[in-house]
């Protein structure tokens, strides 16, 4: 099925599940060349530049990469694309949390990236990880980060279009 020309794909899944592939496989098929990824990941050491790098090298050339930590509406806002690959909600979760962002705070932006996708149109894809399968966390800090994903992660594959989890690289489509 293909997506409306205004839609939002919610692609969530494990760690090294295949969702980012995923994703880049199916905004490949949905624009072409015409993609910009949005990136929300920060190298704050080595492993994690090495990591950013890797996804780099595996997306094509000619898509447009726009880095935003934070800011996710803001920048979607200004993005001319008809597909917009948002990887990852959980990294920009993470860095709202770490720079001290109240729960209410992340879910209003949250709520105001659906109303800006909305406004804009065009095909967002939504990369998140899914946190609430394993263990509960023995921190609080831990703890806060998985409640407060799981409630961005509910409320953007409610809004969502189309929502797929991905399992050891096999995508089962959820609506």
């Amino acid at each position: 099925m293909t997506p409306p020309l205004s839609a939002l794909i919610f692609v969530t899944g494990g760690a090294r599940s295949g969702k980012s592939r995923f994703a880049e496989e199916k905004a490949q098929q949905l624009g072409g060349e015409q993609v910009t990824y949005l990136a929300t990941a920060q190298a704050f050491d080595t492993e994690m530049q090495e990591r950013i790098g890797r996804h780099r090298a595996d997306r094509p050339a000619s898509w447009h990469t726009v880095e935003e930590p934070l800011e996710v509406a803001r920048v979607l806002h200004t993005l001319q694309a008809p597909v917009v690959l948002l990887d990852c909600l959980s990294l920009w979760v993470s860095n709202a949390v770490l720079r001290g962002d109240s729960e209410e705070m992340i879910l209003r932006a949250a709520a105001e990236l659906l109303e800006t996708q909305r406004q804009r149109g065009g095909t967002l894809i939504a990369v998140t990880n899914e946190v609430g399968l394993g263990i509960v966390p023995d921190n609080a800090l831990a703890r806060h980060y998985r409640d407060v994903l799981g409630r961005v992660d509910q409320a953007v594959a409610a809004a969502s279009d189309e929502a797929y989890l991905l399992v050891s690289g096999l995508p089962l489509r959820l609506k």
